[in-house]
């Protein structure tokens, strides 16, 4: 599970160490800093898939994601007045996550010389990658650092570090180059591949779920729901209820159902009352949108963190308590980070004040000078981290 998340250099997000538990509930007003918080653990996970610098590129470049206040905030705070400081540490974005076995420190920075009449001058580089044992990255504890081209890792005989390469490029991760040879690279790669992302789905008349697709086995429902009834076929032949029961309960007693025609599948929900089941493609919104939650949240073989943005939105409130349900049962298979500003989702989840002990907790974001901190955080609550330098 993971401890410890940290970001430091993303948008609203100076520098940010937040603790998680089994299941997190991130809440605060509109531009609070909550759609920061999850875009940036997309990012991390993007790290161990080898698309990061990808999707920086799709948000504008690193220097449109970068914090673009001062470097230190002290000062607004105590005058009121936000000024320009002395810079003291390179422009950087880093990210990094810490369980009680490892963690993992990336850190993105603007390129130096691209080469001669290059097109990709303003491609964000790795500067620095490092994955260390336990929650707080200490020399003693390093088993893979990154500078620059240079890697090396831990030797064996546990005095100094073993040369990898001294020619690693700028724009691949020393997980994509080598997980194959460390098993340490490799843990920490699987993980960051094994996240899962829900920001709502789509539910209009060409949203892929609504029409029938090519069925496969599928344990973990697509970011996009199109493989809907393959995952909701699969939760039937694994033998969980679990669905059924959530269906029954959501609307008076309906259940689901399969078709296959040709080899492509469609789901069909059937109501008492009605003569013949609705197709996919009938549904309301609100009822395709939480059938499609019930299928993230259901999954067979959940992934080792699942982060959900918002799922309440444009539900009925009669629905939130059902969903509240499916979250509650999922954080007993997995981690999960449920980002949202419902008071009734909130309440149903049981998330607890950061001071307070639980398996749920309530991290309440706010901005303060253009920054986002946590409610109630100080140096007691606030999770040991180390961010090291270049």
């Amino acid at each position: 599970m993971l401890t410890t998340v940290a970001i430091r250099g993303y948008r609203s997000l100076r520098d940010v160490v937040l603790p998680l538990r089994r299941l997190t509930v991130v809440t605060g007003a509109n531009g609070s800093g909550k759609s920061s918080l999850y875009r940036a653990l997309v990012l991390l996970a993007d790290c161990g898939r080898g698309e990061v610098i990808g999707s920086l590129a799709r948000e504008g470049g690193l220097q449109s994601v970068l914090w673009a206040g001062p470097e230190q905030t002290a000062g607004a705070r105590r005058t009121g007045a936000t000024e320009g400081t002395v810079r003291t540490r390179p422009v950087s974005l880093e990210m990094g996550y810490a369980t009680d076995e490892l963690g993992y420190l990336v850190d993105l920075g603007l390129p130096q010389h691209a080469g001669p009449d290059s097109l990709f001058a303003r491609d964000p580089q790795i500067k620095r990658e490092a994955v260390f044992a336990g929650r707080i990255m200490r020399p003693a504890a390093t088993l893979v650092r990154r500078g620059g081209p240079h890697a090396e890792a831990s030797a064996e005989s546990g005095r100094g570090f073993d040369e990898l390469t001294r020619a690693l490029p700028s724009y691949r991760s020393v997980l994509a180059e080598f997980a194959g040879a460390l098993p340490e690279l490799t843990a920490v790669r699987d993980r960051l591949r094994n996240w899962r992302f829900y920001d709502g789905f789509r539910v209009d008349a060409a949203a892929p779920a609504r029409h029938p697709q090519v069925g496969t086995r599928t344990p973990v429902l697509s970011a996009d729901g199109s493989d809907l009834p393959a995952a909701v076929q699969t939760i039937f032949e694994a033998g969980l209820d679990d669905l059924a029961r959530a269906v029954a309960d959501a609307f008076d007693g309906a259940t689901v159902e399969i078709a296959v025609h040709d080899g492509l599948f469609d789901l069909q929900l059937r109501q008492p009352g009605m003569l013949r089941a609705l197709r996919c493609a009938e549904l309301s919104d609100g009822t395709l949108r939480f059938l499609l939650w019930a299928a993230a949240l259901l999954s067979p073989e959940p992934p080792s963190l699942m982060v959900l943005n918002e799922p309440e939105t444009s539900l009925h409130p009669d629905l939130v308590r059902p969903l509240a349900a499916l979250v509650t049962a999922a954080a007993e298979q997995t981690q999960v980070v449920v980002v949202t500003h419902s008071p009734a989702m909130i309440e149903l989840l049981g998330a607890v004040p950061l001071d307070e002990d639980g398996d749920a907790v309530r991290l309440e974001l706010y901005k303060e000078f253009g920054e986002t901190r946590l409610h109630g955080q100080d140096l007691l609550s606030t999770p040991p981290w180390d961010w090291g330098k270049r």
